[in-house]
């Protein structure tokens, strides 16, 4: 045997050491290698032929550099079973995870950690929703349902070991063993929209935050925390107005242990479902041709969600080769995997985007029960009874009863145990979206409209959630529609819970389509959406007194009209704005009442947060603590301050009063005043901002504190550490903040981290649609440590953008890789 001669050299010990050390490390780079060799196998082929089962022809799969796929079809069908195998490829486990939140079945993959959510959506109902919403859908529709559901299947029918689909599924298998995930069915892509309604339910939350609020201070001083929209300052979408009588406020303390189980109801829902969040809603505007360089529209969106690693949207592009009546589709934009079709995007000849219209399309109903009744007008009727059995991994299947009135189910059974349920005061839901729709119609007539009538006639169908729509076209029309479902009631506004006994407080029909607001070419040239109030005080309906307060509406407004002649990049520009609309009013009474180097950074400053600004998190750490001091010490932890422009309000209009008795603290003997609780947020802050930030406040960074982490949305909090690591990525240090049009919004209550975001960016440029420019949050792969699972996230944080493209040569020129998927009788 040949010996290593320096080895050899050595003493025992030190060989056996070295020995021990070379097999160490041995081990190791087989571990990495392994490692390296699972996360791999589940990557997708994005170059050569692949067979797929049910295609009519051949489909070819463009990808440009960052991953988004451009698809080429013959037939509508094989272009939706395309896109549905595409999905799949980059984000099954995404999807899979999805309908088993849909379906309330996380509890099958995860235990008993996700049995409190599991109860709220089986209570809710949205699948069996979805059952019901399928044979409503026009026949188009439920084809290309179908065929996406092909897709899917095809894709899973290539990958059958787990190991081969997702890394999710390889960490799955250390905790929950023999799991395969069920073909993909029409029922579990409509489902998800039922998520989305949830996410964007409009006024729920402050309906029960000022019921909340009202179980520990009168109604009348819990209204002061919900104040009307400031129609003098800041603008609406169509000048016309809102109405409508209000309704009185319920008798709330004896009814508050049922209104805290509804909000811990809520609170078990996932936190990429946003739970309510202040800022959740968007941006959109159009400029039509006379403001453009070009003398054609150019049309801005990003909608505010909560951030989630993969973002919620896939970017790509369905395009019939020859487009027809037979095979409509060349339209590019952002899409939920899982879903057919493209969501917000542009065809040919169109653009659009999407803001959260906010309508009231919630009401809580407070009900007596009794056994198996309730009371409704002087009378006992039967509650409706549905037994749910939930399979838990590692555990029995649990079992609830689900009680509904005539109102809806009783949220507020969710987080009570069968034995307490029973009588007394519940809280029932009613809600547009536990009712069958047709918006799944509606993406696919938006996908294919051509002409302003057209958008209309799609948007009919779009019936939850309730949007704004704004719109443009290659022929230099621009304009705004507001669909959905929306409640109009026998009396009351909805901004109480309703006293489901007396049936006074009904729904008897929705407001019809042609009277909800839209207008068309308006003579200013521009129309902005920013979840501000769509119409004005003469508006004949009620649509909801919960609008945003319009900050971020009246900046985007101010910079439009001072530009008289703009471009792509000045829309993307404006996207970015990171001025701070309430500053201006609180900053003088702090430079009033303070002093020091800390407070003499707010001397001069311009009210932007740029990540670098030390004004910037000085002024939102004394926000935050004069929200926390004002505020915490009389309100129940579901009614405190947790950020938003209605807390801008709350605040402007108690600065004008400084003996207002919010401003004490009734945990102290004195009575304190507004310059107190000004003094003492400020004295808060900075001390706060020493420890965190350091001595010199010069120093201070508002990115420093106002971090995202991209969090994987099912390991991503799983507490172990190497885990984590594995799927998350970040911090990122942000600009913006809560309520700007630059909305990276975060919680008082919680800290500065960033908690929603613009999920993405679009500007669509109608002169040449192949000129767009779009980001998404994270990228198009949802494969940890594969290229495209976070590469857009830091140009996202950087406010920079990459091209939209849709001209098919300038796609085939681009294009990073080419597959193609032949029909399965072809040799692949």
């Amino acid at each position: 045997m040949v010996r290593f001669a320096p080895l050899a050299r050595l003493p025992r010990t030190a060989r056996w050491a070295v020995r021990v050390l070379i097999t160490l490390l041995a081990l190791a780079l087989v571990l990495t290698l392994y490692g390296w060799w699972t996360v791999r196998r589940s990557y997708p082929q994005v170059g050569g032929r692949v067979s797929v089962p049910g295609l009519g022809a051949d489909v070819t799969v463009l990808r440009d550099r960052w991953g988004v796929p451009q698809i080429y079809a013959d037939s509508a069908e094989d272009l939706m079973r395309a896109q549905g195998y595409v999905h799949a490829q980059d984000r099954f486990w995404e999807m899979d995870f999805r309908r088993h939140i849909t379906a309330g079945r996380l509890s099958e993959l995860f235990g008993k950690t996700t049995l409190d959510t599991d109860k709220v959506v089986r209570t809710l109902g949205w699948r069996r929703v979805a059952e019901r919403e399928l044979p409503l859908l026009r026949p188009d529709t439920r084809r290309y349902l179908d065929s996406y559901a092909q897709g899917v299947n095809a894709w899973l029918s290539r990958h059958r070991d787990t190991a081969t689909q997702s890394l999710e599924y390889s960490v799955l298998g250390l905790q929950r063993t023999g799991y395969h995930p069920e073909p993909w069915t029409a029922v579990d892509s409509l489902s998800w929209l039922k998520a989305m309604a949830w996410d964007l339910r409009s006024n729920m939350d402050e309906e029960l935050g000022r019921a909340l609020a009202a179980t520990k201070v009168s109604p009348a001083r819990a209204d002061q925390l919900y104040p009307a929209y400031p129609y003098d300052r800041n603008p609406v979408i169509v000048p016309n107005g809102s109405g409508g009588r209000t309704g009185p406020a319920p008798r709330a303390r004896a009814l508050s242990p049922a209104l805290t189980r509804v909000a811990a109801a809520i609170h078990a829902m996932p936190t990429m479902l946003g739970n309510g969040a202040p800022g959740l809603g968007s941006n959109s505007w159009v400029v039509s041709g006379a403001r453009t360089n070009t003398g054609k529209p150019l049309l801005a969106n990003d909608p505010h969600l909560a951030p989630q690693m993969p973002s919620i949207w896939y970017q790509a592009g369905l395009h019939c080769r020859r487009p027809s009546a037979a095979c409509p589709f060349d339209v590019t934009g952002f899409t939920f995997s899982g879903v057919p079709g493209v969501i917000i995007g542009h065809n040919a000849r169109i653009a659009w985007g999407f803001t959260n219209l906010g309508p009231d399309v919630t009401d809580l109903y407070l009900e007596r029960v009794t056994g198996t009744t309730y009371e409704y007008r002087g009378r006992q009727e039967p509650l409706a009874l549905r037994t749910e059995q939930i399979e838990v991994a590692g555990a029995k299947p649990a079992t609830i009863t689900v009680r509904s009135t005539r109102h809806g189910p009783l949220l507020s059974d969710v987080m009570t145990s069968a034995r307490t349920a029973g009588n007394g005061a519940a809280v029932a839901l009613r809600w547009t979206a536990l009712d069958p729709g047709r918006t799944a119609d509606a993406i696919v007539s938006l996908d294919t409209a051509g002409n302003w009538e057209q958008f209309r006639a799609a948007a009919r169908s779009f019936e939850v959630p309730a949007q704004n729509l704004v719109y443009a076209d290659v022929d230099g029309h621009i304009g705004y529609q507001a669909p959905g479902r929306i409640p109009i009631r026998t009396s009351g506004d909805g901004r109480w819970p309703a006293q489901g006994w007396t049936g006074a407080q009904e729904w008897k029909g929705y407001i019809p389509f042609d009277e909800l607001p839209s207008t068309y070419d308006p003579p200013q040239g521009y129309i902005v959406t920013a979840n501000n109030a769509a119409t004005g005080p003469g508006y004949p309906r009620m649509l909801t007194r919960d609008w945003a307060y319009g900050y971020r509406a009246a900046r985007i407004t101010e910079l439009v009209r001072r530009t008289p002649v703009m471009d792509a990049a000045t829309m993307g520009r404006i996207q970015l704005d990171d001025r701070n609309g309430f500053a201006p009013t609180l900053v003088p009474h702090l430079l009033r009442v303070g002093s020091g180097p800390a407070v003499a950074l707010l001397r001069g400053w311009d009210f932007t947060q740029p990540a670098r600004s030390a004004p910037a998190a000085f002024y939102n750490a004394v926000y935050r603590h004069l929200l926390l001091r004002t505020f915490d010490d009389e309100l129940p932890e579901d009614a405190r301050p947790d950020g938003g422009d209605r807390w801008f309000e709350v605040l402007r209009n108690l600065l004008n009063r400084p003996d207002d008795p919010w401003w004490d603290d009734v945990r102290t003997p004195a009575k304190e005043t507004r310059d107190d609780m000004l003094r003492l947020a400020l004295k808060d802050a900075e001390a706060e901002l020493r420890k965190r930030l350091g001595g010199d406040p010069a120093k201070w960074r508002w990115g420093d504190l106002h971090t995202l982490t991209l969090t994987n949305q099912t390991f991503g909090t799983s507490g172990i550490g190497p885990i984590e690591w594995l799927f998350n990525r970040g911090p990122l240090k942000l600009a913006g903040g809560d309520s700007l049009v630059d909305a990276t919004g975060w919680n008082p209550q919680e800290g500065y981290q960033v908690d929603w975001v613009p999920s993405m960016r679009m500007v669509v440029d109608l002169a040449d649609p192949n000129r767009s420019r779009w980001i998404n949050l994270t990228g198009a792969s949802g494969h940890a440590f594969a290229d495209h699972y976070g590469d857009q996230a830091p140009l996202w944080a950087r406010g920079d953008t990459i091209p939209m493209r849709s001209d098919p040569a300038t796609i085939r020129r681009e294009a990073a890789h080419t597959l193609t998927l032949v029909p399965s009788r072809s040799r692949g």
